[in-house]
């Protein structure tokens, strides 16, 4: 792996009008890229010779280089800055990337820094006129919330691929805890060879659940992503049935981001 960690941190600070507009550019650039990538970057790509799964590499690739493009863009406008610490841990095969979800951008922070990723995403992004196109070269996987969704994350991981997942299935309630579902846990018990959690704080916050993109912070936002220490899916799949151990790692899971969102309250609390 040539990633490593990065940082996007200045000292600048621009004045709100700036951060505004510059909030609007950004939205407005990704709504055109994800035009451009639909009209043009795939279906030049579709007509290279190559085999199913170098179409698919080659998407992904295409796309996690567009939102690093598109994180560069906010940081030099004033928009945000940036910390991923870790980030050489990421993108091994099989590995099951497992975040919370605070803020409309954690999956393009995310999959900026893994060039070559599967990510279970929302049913009604496949229909949306901006990421279908992209969505469907990458082969991401739909969120349906059935069986055939766990097989096919499943067989993804068994495949040697990295998946991203967000078991809370949306962002999280500003002021509450994050609420797990078992369907990350269900999907690490079925087909992945490592765990590896990545905390996600955003301060102060911003683009959640609760607000819209117009409603900017006193100042340019933070936002930090920990790669955390892996976790072995069999340590819990010899405990009982596949319906307890599910269970169990997902309380595992909660009660770890829990605490690592714990430790990014203080820290900022102190700052």
């Amino acid at each position: 792996m040539d990633l490593v960690t990065q940082h996007g941190l200045s000292p600048y600070s621009a004045p709100l009008w700036w951060r505004l507009i510059a909030t609007a550019l950004s939205f407005t650039l990704f709504g055109v890229g994800g035009v451009l990538l639909r009209i043009l970057v795939f279906p030049i790509l579709g007509l290279l010779p190559s085999d199913t799964e170098t179409r698919r590499r080659r998407a992904r690739g295409v796309i996690s280089w567009a939102f690093r493009t598109f994180v560069q863009f906010m940081f030099r406008c004033g928009v945000l800055t940036y910390e991923v610490r870790g980030a050489e841990r990421l993108g091994r095969p099989g590995q099951l990337v497992i975040a919370n979800h605070p803020s409309l951008i954690d999956v393009v922070m995310l999959i900026a820094f893994i060039r070559d990723a599967n990510c279970v995403v929302k049913q009604s992004l496949w229909q949306n006129p901006f990421m279908r196109a992209p969505i469907r070269a990458a082969q991401y996987i739909s969120n349906s919330g059935s069986m055939d969704m766990l097989d096919e994350a499943a067989a993804a991981l068994h495949d040697g691929q990295t998946l991203v997942i967000f078991p809370e299935g949306t962002r999280t309630t500003p002021g509450q805890p994050p609420e797990f579902h078992r369907g990350a846990a269900a999907i690490a018990l079925r087909g992945a060879r490592i765990i590896t959690p990545v905390a996600i704080s955003v301060t102060p916050t911003t683009l959640t659940k609760a607000e819209p993109w117009y409603r900017i912070p006193s100042r340019r936002f933070h936002i930090c992503l920990r790669v955390g220490e892996d976790i072995d899916p069999q340590l819990f799949s010899t405990q009982g049935s596949a319906p307890i151990a599910s269970r169990k790692l997902n309380d595992f899971l909660h009660r770890h981001f829990i605490k690592e969102l714990a430790v990014d309250e203080r820290f900022n609390a102190g700052n």
